[in-house]
C-alpha cells in the first residue's frame, strides 16, 4: 500500500511539473482580416502561409478607434482586427496578458474581407 500512494505521489507531481513547463494557447476568436486591400496584404499574398504567426500591435491612439489592434507579418502591416471584434483583445492587451495570433485560413476572393482569416489565441 505505501508504495502505491508513493507511486501515485510521484506521478501526481511529475505531471504538475510537465504541465507548469507548457505553454497553454487558448483560442479566443477567429476574425477576418480587416483593411487587407489598403495595406501591404497584396503586395506579400504568395509568401503568407496558413499557420504563420502574426503580431498583434495595440494602437490606444488610433484617431479611429481606441480599441486598434494593428496586425503584422513579417514586418508588413497587413491590416486590423475588426472594430466590432476587438474590445476583448485590446483590454486583455491593455491588462498585460499574452495575446497571439496566426493565420487560418488564406482565400482566393473577391471581397477583400473574405481573404484572411486570423485566429486570436489567449497565452497562459
Amino acid at each position: 500500500m505505501p508504495l502505491t500512494r508513493f507511486s501515485l505521489a510521484l506521478v501526481a507531481m511529475l505531471c504538475c511539473a510537465t504541465a507548469a513547463a507548457q505553454t497553454i494557447r487558448i483560442l479566443v476568436q477567429s476574425s477576418p482580416l480587416a483593411g487587407f486591400q489598403y495595406h501591404a496584404g497584396t503586395t506579400v499574398w504568395d509568401d503568407m502561409k496558413v499557420g504563420d504567426a502574426l503580431v498583434l500591435v495595440r494602437e490606444p491612439d488610433n484617431p479611429h478607434d481606441p480599441n486598434a489592434i494593428r496586425i503584422d507579418w513579417h514586418g508588413q502591416q497587413l491590416g486590423y482586427l475588426p472594430r466590432r471584434e476587438n474590445s476583448a483583445v485590446a483590454a486583455e492587451m491593455d491588462r498585460g496578458g499574452r495575446v497571439e495570433a496566426r493565420i487560418a485560413q488564406l482565400r482566393v476572393h473577391r471581397n477583400p474581407w473574405q481573404r484572411v482569416l486570423v485566429d486570436v489565441l489567449l497565452v497562459l
